[in-house]
């Protein structure tokens, strides 16, 4: 597990927990490290919920399909971040969710019970994973509410510009690279991809905006 702290330390979950704590930590969780593929599926809709992910290497998409086949992009996790934590933590036994690797990723799994029960040995920073595994769900209530915020928007282009101008403000620079090429952008808005590519072209004849593949720049 050495090979993966540089990572582990960049993680919401090991906040303020030192590198030796956080190696004894992973082996009291119980934790462990799979490979998948691109493409592969990380976590399946309807399965039981047990374990909290934790990106080590590559990225995942988070994806819902309603009853009619249509995906709706929840959000991309990279490196180091963290997803399912909700799901895990409420035991619920049919995840509505699907985890796919956009590209060869390596996930660290830890089952939730090991975290949310502290062990036998009564180890004292796990009272600090605790904390902040709580912190990282209200951080990510609030992203999931600008989500909705986005969503919510009468137009493909108001939710555009709002998804855009929000990651704008996230990176602080009107110059950017989003995480999704127009067929994701267009599943994590909710909208149809002929729509967003015809009212991505009217912004940029409207010199409202730039864009190449997965670039825009706002002006």
């Amino acid at each position: 597990m050495k090979k993966y702290l540089e990572i582990l330390k960049k993680c919401p979950l090991f906040y303020r927990i030192d590198e030796e704590d956080m190696l004894r930590m992973l082996g009291c969780l119980g934790a462990r490290v799979e490979f998948f593929d691109k493409h592969y599926t990380v976590m399946s809709e309807g399965s039981s919920a047990k374990y909290i992910g934790i990106v080590l290497l590559g990225s995942v998409q988070i994806i819902q399909n309603d009853y009619y086949g249509n995906r709706s992009i929840l959000g991309n996790i990279g490196c180091s971040e963290v997803f399912a934590e909700a799901f895990a933590c409420a035991e619920i036994d049919d995840v509505p969710i699907t985890v796919i690797a956009n590209e060869p990723s390596e996930i660290m799994l830890i089952d939730c019970k090991h975290i949310l029960h502290t062990c036998a040995n009564g180890c004292g920073f796990h009272h600090q994973l605790i904390f902040n595994l709580m912190k990282d769900l209200a951080m990510k209530t609030i992203v999931f509410h600008q989500k909705i915020d986005i969503i919510s928007k009468r137009s493909t282009r108001d939710k555009l510009m709002a998804y855009l101008a929000l990651y704008a403000k996230k990176v602080n620079s009107n110059s950017f690279e989003i995480p999704f090429d127009r067929q994701e952008l267009a599943d994590y808005l909710e909208v149809d991809r002929s729509g967003l590519s015809t009212e991505i072209s009217k912004l940029r004849a409207e010199g409202i905006l730039e864009s190449n593949k997965k670039h825009f720049k706002l002006y």
